[in-house]
């Protein structure tokens, strides 16, 4: 069962025979499948972004993410369903989990490729919860790198100030070996770093996750003190709810804007979720956009103040989601438990923790400085070793 992951390609095999023939050897992901978000543009293949606009109209140059997948060797498994231009309109896509849910959005299909096993390692994009999210309701491992550190040339806009290439794989390993060719000024860490202190962001973002969500993330927390790690709560986001607002108008005003040169000639095929957010974008204004992106810097100002000067923590810790994947293919669920790291551009990753009473897993979420990328990864791996992380 494929779980509707990928974009229906016919010819797909030869395609990949020739492909796998032309693939330089010896390059760090030789071989390897990967599963790309269609929004993301591929040589030799459309781009439809989840709609129903003809492909000519949102062609363009192969991403770089792409060149580099395929000069490291990769093989270009095929296009992954996303959401409709990567917003909330949900595609066909079923969660391999337990195939009633979603499998979250609005990178779904890439989540889905690699948690059923189709392919070891898949690219998506994240402007609010789209990498985090998904990988946290289907299981495995995902990474939104810093906020530009993977070039987001070639792919479709949402919020360019807000998108970011991000990776899904089994685990860190498959992750790591991928951000070391894909991300910008790839330093890797040489000698394992000391144990981080870790953050706990005490207040009302916490407080939007579910019961069970929680749960989990207390018994995570007691593991990893129980493991020796240093932890401490700390009051962050009393003005969650304004920062969430300030979000909501630099997403939407921007979405208005990417979609300014095909909504007016194409609006018609659009979905009404997505039609609904290019037009709530165009309330906004120029200053409002201003305000808004000002308020991001602000943002990003006291996470940095909160990590460093005051409490010298090393990683925040956070669920990933507000709970397990919600039932139903109508909906991607809530990317809320992302939002204020997404705003401010911080690197994070989910990792499985645990299951909900249903069986469904739920993720925990590591955030870390900006550029600081290859050390999250590192401490990721070093948590993951002293944790029950598997969720099936």
């Amino acid at each position: 069962m494929e779980y509707d992951a990928f974009v229906p390609e016919p010819g797909r095999a030869a395609r990949l025979a020739a492909e796998a023939a032309a693939a330089p050897p010896g390059g760090p992901l030789y071989g390897v499948p990967v599963g790309v978000k269609d929004i993301i543009h591929v040589d030799g293949l459309p781009t439809r972004a989840g709609s129903a606009l003809p492909p000519e109209a949102l062609a363009g140059p192969q991403a770089t993410v792409v060149d580099r997948l395929r000069a490291a060797g990769a093989l270009v498994a095929g296009k992954t369903v996303t959401a409709e231009f990567a917003m909330t309109a949900p595609g066909p896509t079923r969660n391999p989990r337990n195939p009633a849910h979603t499998p979250g959005g609005s990178s779904s299909g890439s989540a889905a490729a690699v948690a059923a096993g189709l392919v070891p390692l898949a690219v998506g994009t994240q402007t609010v919860g789209s990498v985090i999210r998904p990988a946290a309701y289907c299981g495995i491992v995902g990474f939104k790198p810093t906020y530009g550190r993977i070039p987001a040339d070639g792919v479709i806009p949402n919020a360019p100030s807000l998108d970011t290439v991000g990776l899904f794989a089994p685990d860190t390993a498959g992750v790591a070996r991928a951000a070391a060719v894909l991300c910008d000024d790839w330093r890797p860490v040489a000698v394992q770093p000391p144990p981080p202190v870790l953050g706990i962001p005490v207040g009302p973002y916490l407080e939007r996750a579910g019961a069970e969500a929680l749960d989990a993330f207390h018994d995570q927390v007691q593991r990893l003190r129980s493991a020796g790690f240093a932890m401490r709560e700390v009051p962050a986001l009393a003005d969650f709810d304004a920062v969430a607002r300030q979000l909501f108008v630099l997403n939407r005003y921007e979405a208005a804007r990417s979609h300014a040169a095909w909504f007016p000639r194409y609006g018609h095929l659009y979905r009404e979720q997505t039609a609904a957010t290019v037009r709530q974008g165009l309330v906004f204004d120029h200053c409002d956009h201003v305000r808004a992106s000002r308020e991001r810097e602000l943002l990003r100002d006291r996470l940095l103040d909160a990590m460093a000067a005051r409490h010298a923590i090393d990683l925040w810790l956070a669920p990933s989601a507000t709970g397990p994947a919600p039932l139903g293919l109508h909906t991607t669920g809530d990317g809320i438990m992302c939002l204020p790291w997404s705003y401010a551009g911080l690197p994070s990753l989910s990792l499985p923790a645990g299951r909900a009473a249903n069986g469904l897993p739920l993720g925990l979420q590591l955030v870390a400085r900006p550029c600081a990328d290859e050390l999250l990864l590192a401490w990721a791996a070093s948590l993951s070793s002293r944790l029950s992380l598997s969720p099936m």
